[in-house]
């Protein structure tokens, strides 16, 4: 029992400070992914574009060396399961897609302006996380379940054990599933760092190029965290479980379904069968490092809505922020690096839709 209880404060507290340092390197970066993704449409400038590539590459081969060298399993991951709901996660990225960009920021970000001292990203993650407990268990999870998730491809069928894109790539050349593994991390992971450092002007940014790096290694190590040193062996039961994690298989950053079991565990407190879990730590770790760093840097401020069309526009962007993510299992953070990192198939559906639907609502903004 008290090994159990061991290996899941250690995830937790572990997760804490892997997100901890997250928060306080996004801060100090500005790394944003909406913000990104506005820099090239409104502006053509690539550089934060650029970061959030360098970091997505460093999760991609970090991640899959875990994986090669036996480390962690990450066909037991959410992202790896061989039914692809395509419609979900196409429609609930670019609804998250809209969201963010209406709201003026993802889950992510918005913790990290929480830090800063913004009222107006609280009042956003509430809605968020009510709208991502509705999507999970209520209302919303009931029109998730009953129209989206069934519309699928079931890649089983075709004796394809998890949805990687290495796993298709065995099979269509012959080769065997470790070396298309390799092959496939090295190619997306060099591929994108060759586009990245392509540019003379990031190059020479070492705070951008740095700050990247780290975030990348981040992804890696919650990983490493979730998957290695939370495996192990329930005292009570036996089995080989995945300790303190909501999902109860390995898992890395993202923000959605967090803030929704956050909300959930203060709100029922004193229900013995809640506990704080790997996610909820990692919400409140990303907070936290931002609020160090913007003391430290004397950059806290407090700030609230401009106006009451402010606010309507800032609840419906969380709102659809709740369901979205949690429809596409995940957000710019959870599956825009986290999946990815894993390189499925419904990974890359998802940043698809999240792009798309960002862009869309840019360009409608700007009309």
């Amino acid at each position: 029992m008290n090994e159990s209880v061991n290996l899941a404060s250690l995830v937790v507290w572990g997760g804490f400070a892997l997100a901890f340092v997250f928060g306080a390197i996004a801060a100090k970066t500005n790394f944003c992914t909406m913000g990104a993704i506005s820099d090239v449409v409104n502006m053509g400038h690539w550089g934060r574009v650029r970061m959030w590539m360098l970091a997505i590459a460093v999760a991609i081969i970090g991640t899959n060396l875990l994986y090669v060298a036996g480390w962690i399993d990450l066909s037991k991951s959410l992202y790896q399961r061989p039914v692809v709901p395509w419609l979900s996660l196409l429609l609930g990225g670019c609804l998250f897609g809209i969201g963010m960009t209406i709201a003026g920021g993802c889950a992510n970000k918005n913790l990290i302006r929480l830090g800063a001292g913004s009222l107006r990203s609280l009042v956003v993650l509430v809605f968020l996380a009510i709208s991502a407990y509705m999507t999970l268990k209520g209302l919303f999870g009931q029109w998730r379940a009953g129209f989206l998730d069934p519309i699928a491809v079931d890649l089983s069928r075709w004796n394809f054990p998890t949805q990687g894109l290495p796993v298709l790539l065995s099979r269509a050349t012959g080769l065997s599933e470790k070396t298309a593994l390799l092959i496939t991390s090295l190619a997306f992971g060099l591929g994108l760092m060759a586009f990245v450092f392509k540019d003379g002007r990031f190059r020479k940014n070492l705070q951008q190029v740095l700050g990247s790096v780290a975030l990348g290694l981040l992804i890696v190590a919650a990983w490493y965290l979730t998957g290695h040193i939370g495996h192990g062996e329930n005292p009570e039961t036996l089995e080989t479980v995945y300790f303190a994690t909501n999902s109860r298989t390995l898992e890395s950053l993202s923000f959605v379904a967090p803030a929704a079991y956050s909300l959930e565990l203060m709100m029922l407190w004193t229900d013995q069968t809640l506990r704080v879990t790997f996610g909820i730590a990692t919400a409140a770790g990303v907070a936290l490092g931002s609020l160090t760093y913007s003391l430290a840097t004397r950059q806290f401020r407090w700030e609230g809505f401009a106006s009451v069309e402010d606010l309507r526009t800032q609840l419906i962007g969380a709102v659809l922020m709740g369901f979205g993510g949690v429809t596409s299992i995940g957000c710019t953070i959870g599956q825009g690096m986290s999946g990815v990192s894993t390189l499925a198939i419904g990974s890359f559906l998802t940043l698809g839709g999240i792009i798309a639907g960002s862009v869309g609502a840019m360009k409608w903004q700007q009309r």
